[in-house]
């Protein structure tokens, strides 16, 4: 694991997000901003701790939601968590930066960033049996300190069981819950969960 001190994360400039539309709060158009992003010309990469006070840069951030069937995994975030911001939250998405060693080249492409959401995963959870992924939405959120230097991308994991364990101690109490459930939580929900969870009926049906 990199210290934060010495990690360098995948950013794009807030002008490439500008120009291709910048919204506030959920948005489907997931593949023609990624389209933008994984060009290598389009992004870089700076330390974590400059990233984190630089709002002319957004880093980008797979955000996981995993499903199985008409349920979707939620947990409660714990304080052993990289985003000292959203301790005590409950979250509907896995996630993390990418860093320089998930290029494995001199540019950050498509396959790179698989690679990070592949990697991502299984640094958080032990998942039995096979899954299927996609990017589904983009989160962005500049209502807050956090949201304003970071931008998700959502991806839907469809797992064929829910017999999941965390890989992490930041990760507590899991559980599945049907839409009617997260809506009945929605207010403990960190604010990009609650994105997700207003637009859950449709992105389980995407």
């Amino acid at each position: 694991m990199v210290s934060d001190s010495a990690e360098n994360i995948l950013v794009v400039p807030r002008h490439v997000f500008a120009t291709l539309g910048a919204f506030q709060g959920l948005s489907l158009e997931a593949d023609r901003y990624m389209a933008a992003f994984l060009d290598p010309q389009n992004n870089l990469f700076l330390p974590r701790p400059c990233a984190e006070l630089d709002p002319s840069h957004k880093q980008i951030i797979p955000y996981l939601v995993l499903r199985h069937g008409d349920r979707v995994l939620s947990y409660t975030r714990g304080q052993s968590g990289g985003e000292a911001r959203l301790h005590a939250k409950m979250s509907l998405g896995i996630g993390g930066h990418m860093n320089e060693g998930d290029s494995h080249a001199t540019h950050f492409d498509r396959a790179a960033y698989l690679r990070a959401v592949e990697r991502e995963l299984h640094e958080e959870l032990e998942i039995p049996g096979p899954y299927r992924q996609r990017a589904v939405a983009l989160i962005n959120d500049e209502s807050n300190e956090v949201g304003r230097v970071h931008l998700g991308i959502v991806h839907l994991v469809e797992v064929d069981s829910m017999d999941l364990r965390p890989r992490e101690e930041a990760i507590r109490d899991l559980t599945f819950l049907t839409v009617a459930e997260v809506q009945e939580q929605r207010e403990r929900l960190e604010s990009w969960s609650q994105f997700v969870a207003d637009a859950l009926p449709q992105l389980l049906v995407s």
